[in-house]
């Protein structure tokens, strides 16, 4: 026997919860943990969230309660960034194993390199452990700029290593990349632009090296998602046919014919649905094709990034999804070209790709902490109305009574008139705040009241699928959401969240979770549940004394380069965790969040200038025999220790 419907998707449907009786196999399907994680993530049965740094193929899982413990005990406060460099390295192995298993497979005569794009998350510690590991695969990078050339000449571990240089490019950048060549880095112009080619021609030309160059071309076919307006006509970076074929005569008729090798294009960071990837790859060879027939000595073609990640877990071609794993990713791009080249009678290039995001998207966790719970409806009963009270404030309590399915809509607009009606007499102060406040309660009891006989119906009334997120609890985290989830307020992206502990209870309560910045769009209100968006997520009922953790996870790509110090809220603590086959861990690496001099600094104060403008204000109030001596001290030691402390709230 089951429940009546519960939830409420964006859509306004309802489906029916699970069977009575909760168990982490209910929280699994509530959160889609199995979905999103790629086994890199589960619900062990003590209810705890682990982590599998060798996905599901073996190995130990550690509880992330554990970690924290052990955190806390070092003197670690949250927020903090968990980095597991043994989850980037599975997936840069299991990038490479599958694309051999279908090299294999489909007896394709080209070989795989794979390239990290720099920018997806520059942080020195991705470089290192890419670069490290990749160097058994001969992983390359792709650099989009000077700095991350310099990063990337530096890190690169093997001879011949593969360097694609995308991105707008001046003379010193095409100097550089130059260099690289001449010390044995297989490094790669990516023509992006036409203006490009006779900047190239001129800086080979002045150094006597000879470049590898390649083009990047725009295909007519467009992914879909946030990112479809990466390919297409109107693409930013790219050339076009025409722009292509001027561009082989100009290096041809230069004498460079020799060093053109490669095409690539890029359909977007992430692309959900697998038929996009197909129909861009057809066309991508025929180009390639139609090079080789022009005489251009190609021999790489590089497919770009595009590779998604399942954040709402839903398996579907939805934008925040896919619907394709790995392994169908790399057995169909290879079946396409294997079958074009075929029948085009070409032989086959080495195959490169750019698959950033899913290489580091689930290398990192932020782990957030509940300081507080703001509820709007709590289910306690209103004072008590006597006939002597406003007859507005008796109308409002009489709408409860009156409720019933019949007249859902009805009570839901008798409810915000007498609400706004007893508002409007405040103002006039023909009602006192006693009053007005009296008139809150009731309205807030009288909407939780209509959402109860809502969960009952099949479908919600369009007018009243809202409510559910107006009654929702507001959970505030510890974190700043610009700072750490920026694509959650920039582009609407969804990122699983969950919390680590507890997951052998049902989750009673439905809750928006806020950050501690003083901006409204500070919060997270979409979160995915059994495979569909909702504007609500399922958390447990807050204890007394007892701290309640969420963690956000695939946070790996972008949001450590892309957030801001909104409110000079600054960097997490960032704790790389190594996981022992015994199920222990060990704090690999840890970096210090950033402290209120460290933000200060970045926006141009001086710290030390600062705290002495401070000293001197504190100095004339015990002149002027506002404080005295101890008192100033005082003053001066918690200004001075908040500036050197933690940006976040601390307890």
């Amino acid at each position: 026997m089951t429940r009546p419907p519960t939830e409420l998707w964006e859509d306004g449907t309802g489906v029916e919860s699970a069977p009575a009786g909760w168990t982490v196999e209910d929280t699994r399907e509530l959160y889609r943990v199995r979905e999103w994680s790629a086994g890199y993530f589960d619900v062990s049965p003590e209810g705890a969230m682990v982590v599998r740094p060798r996905a599901d193929h073996g190995g130990p899982a550690l509880s992330l309660p554990r970690i924290v413990e052990g955190l806390r005990k070092r003197g670690i406060s949250m927020p903090v960034l968990l980095r597991f460099p043994e989850i980037l390295n599975h997936q840069i192995g299991s990038l490479h194993r599958e694309f051999a298993a279908a090299i294999a497979e489909y007896g394709y005569r080209g070989e795989y390199r794979g390239v990290y794009p720099i920018k997806v998350n520059q942080q020195e510690q991705v470089l290192e452990e890419v670069t490290s590991y990749g160097a058994e695969f001969r992983h390359g990078l792709e650099a989009g700029s000077k700095a991350e050339l310099i990063a990337a000449m530096a890190y690169l571990k093997n001879p011949d290593d593969l360097l694609i240089c995308n991105g707008y490019k001046d003379e010193r950048f095409i100097e550089l990349g130059l260099y690289a060549r001449r010390i044995g880095i297989d490094c790669v112009f990516v023509v992006e632009t036409p203006l490009e080619v006779d900047l190239i021609l001129r800086t080979s030309t002045r150094l006597g090296i000879r470049p590898r160059v390649g083009f990047r071309v725009r295909l007519s076919s467009c992914g879909s998602g946030h990112w479809q307006d990466s390919g297409g006509d109107r693409s930013v970076f790219g050339l076009n046919t025409a722009q292509l074929m001027d561009s082989v005569d100009r290096f041809r008729a230069a004498g460079y014919l020799d060093c053109l090798n490669l095409l690539h294009f890029h359909l977007g960071s992430q692309i959900p649905n697998i038929r996009d990837i197909r129909t861009s790859l057809t066309e991508a060879c025929r180009v390639y094709a139609g090079l080789v027939e022009e005489g251009v000595p190609m021999s790489l073609l590089d497919i770009g990034g595009g590779l998604a990640i399942d954040y709402e877990g839903a398996q579907s071609a939805s934008s925040g999804s896919r619907n394709y794993s790995i392994r169908e990713y790399c057995r169909d791009v290879v079946e396409v070209l294997k079958g074009e080249f075929d029948r085009a009678g070409v032989e086959p290039p080495v195959l490169i790709s750019e698959s950033g995001r899913a290489t580091v998207a689930y290398y990192s966790v932020l782990l957030v902490e509940v300081l507080d719970v703001n509820r709007f409806h709590s289910g306690c009963q209103p004072a008590e109305v006597g006939p002597e009270s406003h007859y507005l404030l008796r109308h409002s309590l009489a709408v409860s009574a009156e409720l019933g399915p019949d007249n859902l809509q009805e009570c839901y607009n008798d409810a915000f008139y007498y609400r706004d009606e007893i508002r409007s007499l405040f103002q006039a102060g023909a009602l006192s705040l006693r009053e007005r406040s009296l008139g809150e309660r009731i309205f807030w009891q009288n909407l939780g009241r209509i959402w109860e006989h809502c969960r009952e119906l099949d479908e919600v009334p369009e007018s009243l699928r809202g409510l559910e997120s107006f009654l929702a609890d507001i959970y505030y985290g510890n974190f700043s959401l610009f700072q750490s989830l920026p694509d959650a307020w920039a582009i609407d992206q969804v990122f699983p969240v969950a919390p680590i502990d507890r997951l052998q209870e049902e989750p009673t309560r439905r809750a928006v979770l806020s950050d501690i910045t003083c901006d409204c769009d500070g919060r997270l209100d979409r979160f995915g549940e059994r495979g569909r968006v909702r504007r609500t997520l399922a958390v447990h009922e807050m204890r007394p004394g007892e701290p309640y953790l969420l963690g956000v996870f695939l946070v790996g790509a972008y949001q450590e380069t892309l957030g801001d110090l909104h409110n000079l809220l600054g960097d997490t603590h960032v704790v790389s965790i190594r996981v022992g086959d015994d199920g222990d861990f060990a704090v690999e690496r840890e970096i210090e969040g950033d402290s209120v001099a460290d933000v200060l600094s970045v926006v141009e104060y001086d710290p030390k200038q600062v705290s002495a403008r401070f000293r001197a204000s504190v100095e004339r109030a015990v002149r002027k025999g506002e404080i005295d001596a101890q008192e100033r001290r005082a003053m001066v030691r918690a200004y001075e220790d908040t500036l050197r402390g933690y940006t976040y709230f601390e307890t």
